[in-house]
């Protein structure tokens, strides 16, 4: 079993608290076998309401699927509690911002798309429904009467 961490990095403007909302909230991967190096071309997804049962009774993960081309059951499940928000202080850094419990899967490339939210970084507005499919979004704030925004959204893996 292998920890794989998710950074995310961006440039906020004048908003905080980028996260990820609800059980539901799909992180869109491309996912490579670990054991032939398989990399299927089609974009996947898992999220926290998905639980499928181990071979064995050893638990559960988000995804458990069969490799095509070697026929390996492989896993990935994502570790809940270390969920973390990307905030305004973290703006232009990498941080960690989910790790996924690997076990014969290893992701390679992360896709942002719906489910965002964050908030203001001085009037704490809400903006609940963000897509960063295009990797950048913007708004207005019109308690703080300025313009908002997530910029330059990019990704790295690291072993955890």
């Amino acid at each position: 079993m292998v920890k794989i961490g998710l950074q995310f990095k961006a440039t906020l403007e004048n908003v905080t608290n980028v996260r990820p909302v609800g059980e539901d909230f799909r992180w869109f991967l491309k996912l490579k076998c670990a054991n032939c190096g398989e990399i299927p071309e089609k974009w996947q997804y898992i999220n926290l309401m998905d639980s499928v049962p181990l071979k064995g009774g050893r638990g559960s993960a988000s995804m458990v699927q069969k490799c095509k081309l070697c026929a390996r059951d492989n896993s990935i499940d994502i570790m809940r509690d270390t969920i973390t928000p990307y905030n305004a202080e973290d703006s232009e850094r990498f941080k960690t911002m989910v790790q996924f419990e690997c076990r014969g899967l290893e992701p390679v490339d992360f896709q942002p798309q719906a489910g965002f939210a964050a908030e203001g970084a001085e009037s704490g507005t809400k903006f609940p429904e963000i897509t960063l499919l295009e990797k950048d979004w913007t708004e207005y704030d019109e308690k703080a009467s300025e313009s908002v925004g997530i910029y330059e959204v990019t990704h790295q893996f690291i072993k955890c």
